[in-house]
Order: structure tokens, then sequence, then C-alpha cells
């Protein structure tokens, strides 16, 4: 006897995407119904300037599976993703991209696998649709949130997730503006996996993942959700105090050797510049992380909802 079909919520972050919207959820449509015995689709839109959230509204009045959230300014895609978990109503989560370059088809392939006793699954893409310095930042990014996630699976995470709903209750509470929905999943469950799916090239728009953006979401990850830059930090301090301990001792050794001390100013303004150098890069690394305990004092939210419309609506929700 086979086992029933789980119920699935699609969470798809919507930013400047109105000419791809209908189509992603033609497809959507035709495709959970072979997979779920119910399913939702939930469109955030996170500051779009495009006609994009009107759409939403008009497919949520056409589809009672269907749900938007309109966020009051952009948050940020992961931001934006919160918001949709925090609001799915179903045992399965999907995460997509609103770009079609997450086929709607290579969902069953994350959900099998899912099945097979995995809490987090990745769908990663057999190649990457992007340029070369969009993908070097992307491995430098990867990189990163391995260590922050402290799992091997970092390496081939990707946008296209499917997870079990349960998993948000370890981060209920979190409320912090820097958010890695990844990181948060690490903090449920270390029963990761992931499945090679094709990864269509973009038809329509551009990217909101600049190069700019991939780099400054990295340095959120290292200082928001690691200890690895203080690490560094401590190291560069315990290396040149080696240093100094090797010039001091060859001092020493040509004084009494040669009877006279080291010539020359350069020398001494050398190692007097390097010595400043690395107490100003550890200085810096320590302001950012006072700077990120003095916004979470502030306690800005991750995202605030304008408005929602569809099905259930949760209008008593106006920010996390």
């Amino acid at each position: 006897m086979s086992a029933p079909l789980p119920t699935i919520s699609i969470v798809i972050p919507v930013y400047n995407s109105e000419g791809t919207l209908a189509a992603l959820l033609t497809q959507l449509e035709a495709e959970l119904p072979k997979i779920a015995s119910a399913f939702e689709v939930i469109f955030i839109n996170d500051g779009s300037r495009d006609g994009s959230w009107p759409l939403i509204q008009s497919l949520a009045s056409s589809r009672s599976n269907v749900r938007g959230i309109d966020l009051m300014r952009n948050s940020g895609q992961h931001n934006a993703l919160l918001a949709g978990i925090r609001a799915a109503r179903h045992e399965l989560i999907v995460t997509v991209d609103d770009d079609l370059q997450h086929p709607p088809f290579e969902i069953a392939k994350v959900v099998h696998k899912l099945a097979e006793g995995y809490d987090v699954v990745y769908g990663v893409p057999a190649a990457e649709q992007h340029g070369f310095f969009r993908d070097l930042a992307s491995v430098a990014t990867k990189m990163v949130l391995q260590h922050a996630m402290g799992a091997d699976i970092a390496r081939r995470i990707s946008a296209f997730r499917a997870f079990r709903t349960q998993l948000r209750d370890a981060f209920t509470a979190y409320a912090g503006s820097f958010v890695s929905i990844d990181v948060l999943l690490t903090w449920a469950t270390t029963r990761f996996s992931a499945v090679t799916v094709e990864h269509h090239p973009r038809t329509i728009g551009q990217s909101a993942y600049t190069l700019r953006k991939l780099i400054t979401h990295a340095l959120n990850m290292m200082t928001g959700f690691s200890t690895l830059p203080l690490q560094l930090a401590s190291w560069i301090g315990f290396s040149f105090t080696l240093f100094g301990l090797v010039v001091l001792a060859y001092v020493i050794g040509r004084f009494a050797l040669n009877g006279g001390s080291v010539p020359g100013f350069p020398f001494l303004a050398s190692i007097i510049a390097i010595f400043s150098g690395a107490q100003l890069f550890a200085l810096g690394i320590i302001g950012e992380y006072l700077a990120r305990a003095h916004f979470r004092l502030m306690d800005k939210p991750a995202y605030t909802i304008r408005r929602t419309v569809g099905e259930r609506q949760n209008d008593d929700v106006h920010a996390a």
C-alpha cells in the first residue's frame, strides 16, 4: 500500500516578476496535483516596482489555493521567504524562485527525496546559468555558508529547497533583521540532502542578486551567524605577536653579536605600520559585531507586512 501524498506549500519571493508569475503558476498547477493531496501557492511581494502585486491579487482572487503577502518595503529574498514560511499551513514547504529557472516538474524529485527520511532537500542545478563573476561570488558565499551552517551540504545549497514545515518551530522566536533561511534550518535538523535538477536560463528581466549583493550577503552571514571573523582576528593577532617576538630576537641577537642596534627608520616604520594595520583590522571586525548587536537591540523587524490577499488571510500578523 503506497503512502498517502503529502500536502505542500509553495513559497515564492517576488521582485519585479510581473512577466513570469502567471506562467509559473500555470506550471505549478499542472505538476502539484501529481505529488500532493492538497497544495497552496504563497507569493511574497518584496517591494516590487512593477505590476507584480496587482497580478498577485488577480491570481489569488481567481483561485482558492493562491495567497499573496505584500511587504511594505524591499526586505531581501531570505526575509521575504521567512514571511512566507511563517504563513505556510501545509506539512511540507517548497521554496522556488519567481523567474522560472526552477522548473516546477522538478519539485517531485526533491519531495520524493524528502520521503526517504531527510528533513531538508536542495535541488542543485546541474549547471549554473549565470555569468563567471556571479558564479564565483556564489561559490564564495557557499564557502561562508558551510562554516556558518557547520554542514558539508552548504556547498550544494540553492534557493530551490524542500523541508518539513515543523522545522520552523526552531526559529519561531527569531527576530533579527539579517536572515539566512539555510542557517536557520540547521538550528532544527542535521538531516540534509540534495538532488540534481534542471536549471533553466532566465528569459525575462534580470536577477536582483548582483555581485555586490552576494558579497554583502556573505559578509552579513559571517558576522550574523558565525564567529569566524573574530577567530580570524585572534589568529592574526597571535601571528603578529609571534612576528614581533621574532623581530625582538633579531634585534637582541644583532646587538649581542655585532654590538650595535638595527639601523634605519624604514625598518622601524614598516614594523609600526604592519602592527597598526593588524590592530585596525581586528577593531573593524569587532565593530561589525557591535553593529550587529546594536541592530538586534533596536529590534528591527525582518519584514513588515502591508496587506495580504487570498483564503484565510493572516490579517492579525503585521510584522515579525
